[in-house]
């Protein structure tokens, strides 16, 4: 059985969509640990609810990237870590975190990339005035919302659409191709060439 790390920083709804999935058995991992880089982020309660084992590393207790990232290694590696979920994780991780899970860390993103990149895409669609947006899962580079993608669904935009509207809707098909995303890695069917995924088994 895969183990599974989670990285997160706030409210944790992608985690309790995979919290979720792992008691109706949808996931045949285990999330081993759940590591926030705050502390009071509400995603730790949820895994606490749930028997999970957390873990907390801050700007405070280590303020120097490198060394932070460092930190996160040791506990992933700790709790036998096969591969990391950031889910809503709102950090820019260094090589010194990618490159011992090389291909095995994944990002769930609110938007069709490789458009609208970085931070508010719902804002960035609706700003833009785009009629299509959606949700994408994706292999984690150094470079940010840019590397190999995974899966993706798409979400329409209605033109009484706010920020907060497209938001939630996004957010449902987040939870659902997040819990695909991290099936398919449980069951070891992606493979990565170059920045080409391609999905074993179909």
């Amino acid at each position: 059985m895969k183990r599974i790390g989670v990285l997160i920083s706030g409210r944790g709804t992608n985690l309790q969509a995979l919290i979720d999935a792992q008691k109706r058995g949808e996931i045949s991992g285990e999330i081993a640990v759940v590591i926030s880089n705050k502390s009071k982020a509400y995603g730790l309660e949820r895994a606490r609810s749930a028997n999970i084992k957390t873990e907390i590393v801050t700007k405070k207790t280590h303020p120097i990237r490198e060394e932070h990232d460092k930190r996160v290694v040791e506990l992933l590696k700790q709790y036998n870590v096969d591969f990391v979920v950031l889910a809503g994780y709102m950090r820019l991780i260094t090589e010194h975190l990618i490159n011992p899970f090389q291909n095995r860390i994944i990002n769930i993103h609110p938007s069709l990339l490789p458009s609208f990149p970085g931070i508010d895409a719902q804002k960035q669609a609706l700003e833009y005035g785009v009629k299509i947006t959606g949700c994408t899962t994706h292999i984690v580079t150094l470079d940010m919302d840019a590397g190999p993608i995974i899966l993706q669904e798409y979400v329409p935009v209605f033109d009484t659409d706010t920020r907060d509207t497209l938001a939630e809707r996004i957010l449902e098909k987040e939870h659902e191709i997040l819990v695909e995303t991290v099936q398919l890695l449980c069951e070891d069917r992606i493979r990565v060439t170059g920045r080409i995924t391609k999905i074993t088994g179909e």
